[in-house]
């Protein structure tokens, strides 16, 4: 059974430009009248939950470059970083506006004056529009949302905060090293301020069923976050989280599988609720599985044909209004 019960679908699709959920482009070019994409940045942080703060050895799904394996090179400063990044994409989209994507790691787990340093000199950049800062909801203490505040009042901000998954017994098997309750008290810190807020979920994390997952989907539809990440779970090596393989306590998803879970997911969550991406990169040298996801487009594509296939859309099934 799909979607939440209780009002009738609409009977006619929503789209966004050609699109059946409210994609990211269509939100750019909505908000800037122009292609707009991220500039993936490493600006040396660690986390809570590596450095022995809180925990130790990180999420055991999260590779040695924090998640940022796809930002700029670590030893380069933030300028060499940004132009390095920006001219690469630039190949694809030559006419494009950027915004700084604080990637790897925490990048909010320092004392504000040197997240001004790092944040600042990215918005000096010319064409920068914006920034997204990807962080843990444990590393926003009140002076650094002072500062996103701030921020927020003069450029176009986005946190990003990974919850993964709203069940304990996950949380704890992939050493997440905060329990759920501590992101929504972070969500409405920063929802206080008015800032914008994605929420990063993982579909196939180990010993979830596709009730767990579509559970953790419907607690996010249900949440004030302005944007979601739907991520497929990546086994890369090197990760703690290949011994949980071997051990037997991971499946991985099939292609039509997973198609299957977001869809039901896009399905349930609000109309308004931008979609930042429905899967994610894996370094072909690092990744154990599954090899089906690095065909990405054909991945992408199959999302659009299997909600048309349904003649379905993003919010065909959610009750919540508008």
């Amino acid at each position: 059974m799909n979607g939440n019960q209780g009002a009738p679908p609409r009977q006619t699709p929503l789209l966004w430009d050609d699109k059946r959920f409210h994609t990211w482009n269509f939100e750019m070019k909505r908000q800037f009248g122009a292609k707009v994409f991220k500039v993936m940045l490493d600006a040396g942080f660690t986390c809570p939950n590596r450095d022995g703060t809180i925990a130790a050895g990180g999420c055991t799904f999260c590779s040695a470059r924090g998640s940022g394996d796809f930002a700029g090179r670590r030893r380069d400063d933030l300028v060499t970083q940004f132009n390095t990044v920006r001219d690469r994409q630039h190949l694809k989209w030559p006419e494009a506006r950027y915004i700084g994507y604080f990637q790897a790691y925490t990048n909010t787990y320092a004392p504000v004056e040197e997240l001004r340093e790092y944040y600042e000199v990215i918005l000096e950049q010319p064409g920068v529009v914006g920034l997204s800062i990807a962080t843990r909801p444990d590393c926003l203490p009140p002076e650094v949302l002072d500062y996103l505040e701030e921020l927020n009042s003069r450029t176009y901000l986005w946190v990003e905060m990974g919850l993964q998954t709203i069940h304990e017994s996950t949380s704890r098997l992939i050493n997440r090293a905060h329990d759920t309750d501590t992101y929504y008290r972070a969500l409405e810190e920063l929802r206080k301020r008015g800032i914008r807020t994605c929420a990063h979920i993982i579909y196939g994390l180990p010993g979830e069923d596709r009730d767990m997952m579509l559970a953790t989907g419907d607690a996010v539809a249900r949440m004030d976050v302005q944007g979601v990440k739907i991520h497929l779970l990546h086994l890369l090596k090197k990760t703690p989280m290949v011994r949980q393989y071997e051990e037997g306590l991971l499946r991985f998803l099939e292609k039509e599988e997973y198609v299957g879970l977001v869809v039901d997911t896009l399905e349930r969550l609000p109309p308004s609720m931008i979609v930042h991406r429905l899967t994610g990169d894996a370094p072909r040298d690092l990744l154990v599985g599954p090899m089906w996801s690095l065909k990405k487009w054909e991945v992408l594509n199959a999302f659009d044909d299997e909600l048309k296939r349904r003649d379905s859309w993003q919010g065909k099934f959610w009750t919540g209004g508008a």
